[in-house]
């Protein structure tokens, strides 16, 4: 048989997060406790804000949007990751870990720009309260919703379409716990010069970008609050933004690491480390920390078990 070693590969075998035997079924069970929350947690946080009329404003819509956004990258990633802990070969098939990285980019680059269109929305609540209504109505809030996705599944397209461009020969084990870009890159044996020019663009569009948006409007933000005279308004003005900002930083902090430096100086054992925070971490923390540093869904989930029908 003469055949192209660069059209042998049909199937990647992932790594996992370790080799050590004895740290797959603690890492097995740690994984899926968080899985778990996460999933309760942002489909628990989807239904409260659908069920609680009072939380029916943009803020919790954008809200509920964010938590759509962490259950499906989550489930993307971790399922996956999970039967790596239980097997000897976690083996994905080439179709399956362009779909699997196709989707992990779509909601990744949607949190990207969901948390900037956040952060706009609280500018608009406090920067210009009288007008917040009009300028947040439920038609803008649609579109930039809609935009959000729009700019994922672009970024999305555009990645994976030059992916299957790629010729992948020899080894076929991807240094990683899910199908990203940096890992598959190493795998190739075609030039991956445009690949990784194509990454560093769209990481700067998809990061860079989003974190200005954000930071200008928090500069905007606090110099409205300290125009606040009561110590109770600027105190409210805060816990608004303080919730945001911790997920901010723990989303653009980790996404950042990995994704804006040449994969050639990265290490692949630190990338998954951030990887862990951002794919699997973050999307359980969110809820919470929108939940536990948040009146309004306190009294909402008081109000919805306090309301239980009885015979």
């Amino acid at each position: 048989m003469d055949q192209r070693n660069d059209s042998s590969v049909t199937e990647f075998i992932l790594a996992g997060l370790t080799d050590r035997p004895g740290l797959q079924l603690p890492l097995f069970l740690l994984f899926l406790g968080i899985y778990v929350v996460t999933v309760l947690g942002n489909l628990g946080m989807i239904t409260l804000i659908g069920l609680s009329s009072h939380l029916h404003t943009p803020m919790y819509y954008f809200l509920s949007s964010l938590s759509l956004i962490d259950l499906c990258h989550s489930t993307v990633i971790t399922p996956k990751m999970l039967v790596n802990f239980v097997t000897d070969k976690n083996i994905i098939s080439y179709p399956e870990c362009m779909t699997q990285l196709y989707f992990f980019i779509v909601f990744v680059i949607a949190e990207c720009h969901m948390l900037a269109v956040m952060a706009y929305d609280r500018y608009v609540a406090i920067c210009s309260p009288l007008l917040y209504n009009a300028i947040m109505s439920y038609h803008v809030c649609l579109r930039l919703t809609a935009g959000v996705y729009v700019l994922g599944i672009i970024g999305a397209t555009i990645h994976t379409g030059f992916m299957l461009k790629l010729f992948f020969c020899k080894n076929n084990v991807v240094n990683h716990y899910f199908c990203d870009l940096f890992p598959l890159l190493e795998l190739s044996c075609s030039s991956i010069y445009i690949n990784e020019l194509l990454d560093l663009c769209l990481s700067v569009f998809n990061i860079f970008i989003p974190v200005i948006t954000i930071l200008a409007t928090y500069i905007f933000i606090f110099i409205s609050i300290l125009h606040i005279r009561s110590t109770e308004g600027r105190s409210k003005a805060f816990r608004t933004c303080s919730s945001h900002i911790s997920a901010v930083t723990l989303f653009y902090g980790s996404v950042s690491f990995m994704y804006l430096q040449p994969s050639t100086v990265s290490s692949m054992d630190q990338g998954k480390v951030s990887s862990v925070f951002y794919t699997i971490v973050v999307p359980m923390l969110n809820p919470l920390i929108y939940s536990l540093r948040n009146k309004d869904v306190k009294l909402a989930l008081k109000k919805i078990l306090e309301s239980r029908p009885y015979s």
